[in-house]
């Protein structure tokens, strides 16, 4: 007997009973859905949302792969034992440490989604298949899974089911799961400590290593010892998934040629982010802040630079051009994305104790882009009301 047969029968028996949308999640997600749509659909597409949520994985596997290299790269760099990148030896750092964020981000994601699909009666939608991948990306590699855990729960019961779940939360999952652990554990999420295998202080150990980000090190005017190129291809200390620009620049395109991601969003925050970096430098420039000042580090840094620095390139590509969280209308899109990047930076500079502040623009913005649209429908409605009374005149 086949597997398809197997949980077609289980369907079958548990059909309009408590646990029948476990089990047709179950088979869904292995199988194409055995009811479809034959006639009367203004639209035939074989597109369907598991389709569009593999789409994204697919854009996010790369960046996962490189993280569980850099992972174990960076950790033998700070222990001063330099290993090749492409070693056994870093993998398997990336192996034991990231995997784990992986299967607990999906496994505590996930049972909650069928929890909540059984008690309320409803199908288990696929939404939660690039929250689960985006989270193990967004947080240090030396998280505690138990943390991790706690953070996943608030995350999806808060920030998506009380709403209604798929397609009816107004924040981004995965951004309130990172703002979550930013705000109940600070300690583990910003600091020179967190983002290198191994490298936080433990109690009664005196030899941790240091892992501060570049933007911490601009943060605190300190000495920069990474090169352009390590920046661009992601040789350096972060994220798992967020450090490779050339990696994420690759995801955007194919995002974009399938017509998942919205260009005017990536494109619109990547603007927004380098106005902004204009506007600081300009300040500089034009001797408004003293090299002494806390925020000359950041101020200072190359207005394109920003965009090799930081997750700002990450929220732009997979975050901000969340369809259901984002602005709707092309026009607010251009908007919603502009300001974004602009808040991002504005962040980034103003708040050295975090300047990592794309997550939390991007989540603002989440809660402004319905307005955003409703105003850029108001004008549209009041631009062709003119017209018509023109042409009656």
């Amino acid at each position: 007997m086949s597997l398809n047969s197997s949980l077609h029968q289980l369907k079958e028996k548990y059909k309009g009973t408590k646990m029948a949308p476990a089990f047709n999640a179950l088979h869904t997600f292995l199988y194409m859905p055995n009811e479809t749509t034959k006639n009367g659909t203004h639209i035939k597409s074989v597109d369907d949302l598991k389709r569009t949520m593999n789409t994204v994985i697919m854009a996010l596997v790369p960046c996962l792969i490189f993280g569980m290299f850099n992972a174990g790269f960076q950790h033998y760099a700070a222990l001063g034992t330099p290993v090749d990148f492409l070693s056994w030896d870093a993998f398997w750092i990336g192996i034991i440490k990231v995997l784990p964020l992986v299967a607990v981000s999906y496994g505590v994601g996930l049972a909650i989604e069928f929890l909540f699909a059984v008690i309320k009666g409803h199908e288990v939608e696929e939404g939660y298949l690039v929250t689960g991948m985006l989270v193990p990306l967004i947080v240090p590699v030396d998280l505690p899974l138990w943390m991790l855990a706690v953070a996943v729960t608030f995350g999806v019961v808060i920030g998506k089911e009380v709403f209604g779940g798929t397609g009816m939360n107004i924040l981004n999952p995965a951004l309130t799961i990172r703002a979550f652990l930013f705000f109940a554990y600070p300690t583990w999420m910003s600091g020179d400590k967190v983002w290198v295998h191994g490298a936080v202080e433990r109690a009664g150990t005196a030899d941790a290593i240091s892992g501060e980000t570049i933007l911490g090190s601009y943060a605190q005017n300190a000495d920069i010892t990474y090169s352009l190129s390590d920046m661009f291809f992601g040789f350096i200390p972060g994220s798992v998934g967020e450090t490779s620009k050339l990696l994420i620049i690759f995801g955007a395109l194919f995002l974009i040629f399938t017509k998942i991601g919205s260009w005017r969003i990536i494109m619109s925050t990547i603007v927004g982010a380098l106005v902004m970096g204009l506007i600081f430098n300009g300040v500089v420039d034009a001797g408004w802040i003293s090299g002494g000042s806390k925020f000359y580090g950041l101020m200072s840094v190359p207005f394109w630079q920003h965009l090799l620095i930081g997750s700002i390139l990450f929220g732009a590509v997979y975050m901000a051009t969340d369809p259901v969280t984002a602005s709707q209308t092309n026009k607010g899109k251009l908007i919603y994305g502009f300001l974004i990047g602009f808040i991002s930076i504005l962040i980034r500079v103003f708040n050295p104790a975090y300047p990592e502040g794309v997550f939390l623009a991007i989540l603002l913005m989440n809660v402004f882009a319905p307005t955003i649209d409703h105003y850029v429908v108001q004008g549209n409605v009041k631009k062709r009301m003119k017209r018509l009374q023109t042409k009656t005149v």
